[in-house]
């Protein structure tokens, strides 16, 4: 039966009905809701687009007064039609800003910092002031980037039980939705799920370098042919405004050339994200499920997506009538990222650059991995740094050193590099002898 409890500190009576859940204990939990929480917890939104927009609005009437927001993008007039706290005026403008000066406006009491930048500006300690993540992205890559984050969160600082923030994840395609919690290291992460994305469908590549009849075909000529032509030695960084530019101008001459029109700055950045044009009732509910979950897990006043043992998956279809379906996604034993390290056999007199190079060239046993601006770290802290030139220049001579001056035996080792959109963990065993 529920029981009432103290009063939940939202006297305007705007907020009598938030008062009435956070003031009645759930027959779910043994102890009291903690309405507190909501006040001094710091919460970080991740993109400010179309679900953003409904996160940060959802987390802000949902009595959540300490919230931070990244996005790196700027806004489009194609936004207007969806993204409802952005107007004409505010076109050219960055999201993050514009959003969180909305919000605040309309909702007194709440503090929304932006940040106007990429989410790898940001350090550990940044990430670490949050009580929570929650996400409204439309990249996988960066899903990818911020679910490697948080495990490392955990496990570089496995000293501190504050390093496990939660992530709520909210994605949509069209009339299709998902919501899902993790909690890094313990529950299914987002490496492990990434066979719940639908594949990118395949243009023959025929058809691409000599026959287009679509523009979608040039911007992947641009993408594919072009870019490998003339720009080899860069990755591509499909978040860099100056990349997506260089695509987008080549597809356009392209498109030019075979007299086909329909070639867009934001069509480029569609084809090459594999971005999938978002409809607002869909973002409002996956929003809302997403805000929900915060809510019970920050309060305590329901039971929540993301426990081990429990669902952590929800699954929204709306394009053939309406359909919603929760469950367990089952942890990956061999995730590379919160599954264990690989285990590798090393000789002790390597050096750090001979361990490089036969990682490079499948010598130690794994797959060949072609590293052109590796990172490298232990649980001691970095060992190589390849960039910026800064951290080359302190960290380059250890790559001289012996791994048995740098490491101890059945020592982890991290390595990243901006070619593989993942980490790659190993655990080194020094051989007899």
């Amino acid at each position: 039966m529920a029981v009432a409890v103290a009063d939940a500190g939202f006297p305007e009576p705007r907020w009598k009905y938030l008062n009435q859940i956070l003031t009645t204990q759930s027959p779910f939990f043994e102890e009291p809701p903690t309405p507190e929480l909501l006040k001094s917890s710091k919460v970080l939104v991740i993109g400010a687009g179309g679900l953003g927009c409904e996160i940060l609005k959802n987390l802000a009437l949902s009595g959540f007064r300490d919230i931070h927001v990244i996005d790196m993008d700027t806004i489009d007039v194609s936004n207007l039609n969806r993204q409802f706290l952005f107007r004409q005026t505010d076109v050219g403008k960055p999201k993050a800003t514009v959003a969180a000066k909305f919000v605040e406006k309309r909702v007194k009491g709440v503090k929304i910092k932006p940040y106007y930048g990429k989410i790898q500006d940001k350090d550990d300690e940044y990430y670490l002031q949050f009580s929570m993540v929650i996400c409204g992205l439309d990249s996988v890559e960066a899903r990818k980037w911020i679910n490697q984050k948080l495990i490392g969160l955990v496990k570089d600082y496995s000293d501190n039980p504050q390093a496990l923030k939660p992530l709520v994840d909210g994605g949509t395609e069209g009339f299709k939705g998902q919501a899902r919690v993790i909690f890094p290291t313990m529950t299914s992460c987002i490496e492990c799920q990434l066979d719940l994305h639908a594949p990118r469908a395949q243009v023959p590549l025929c058809t691409i370098a000599t026959v287009p009849r679509q523009p979608q075909h040039c911007i992947e000529w641009a993408h594919q042919i072009a870019w490998s032509a003339e720009r080899k030695d860069d990755t591509l960084d499909t978040d860099d405004p100056e990349h997506i530019s260089w695509l987008y101008t080549h597809a356009l001459a392209r498109a030019n050339e075979f007299q086909i029109p329909g070639v867009t700055y934001s069509m480029t950045q569609g084809v090459v994200k594999n971005i999938i044009p978002a409809i607002a009732s869909t973002n409002a509910i996956v929003a809302a499920a997403c805000c929900n979950e915060a809510f019970k897990i920050l309060t305590s006043t329901g039971p929540a997506l993301g426990y081990p043992g429990t669902s952590n998956y929800m699954m929204y279809t709306g394009d053939d009538s309406v359909y919603t379906h929760t469950f367990e996604h089952q942890r990956k034993e061999d995730c590379p990222e919160c599954g264990p390290a690989q285990a590798m056999h090393v000789d002790g007199d390597w050096t750090l650059q001979d361990l490089l190079r036969k990682l490079s060239t499948g010598e130690t046993g794994e797959e060949a991995r072609e590293f052109k601006q590796p990172t490298l770290s232990s649980g001691d802290g970095p060992l190589y740094y390849s960039q910026p030139a800064s951290l080359e220049e302190h960290t380059r001579p250890n790559l001289k050193r012996k791994l048995t001056e740098l490491l101890q035996d059945g020592e982890e080792v991290a390595v990243s590099d901006p070619a593989y959109q993942t980490q790659f963990r190993f655990k080194l065993s020094f051989r007899d002898g």
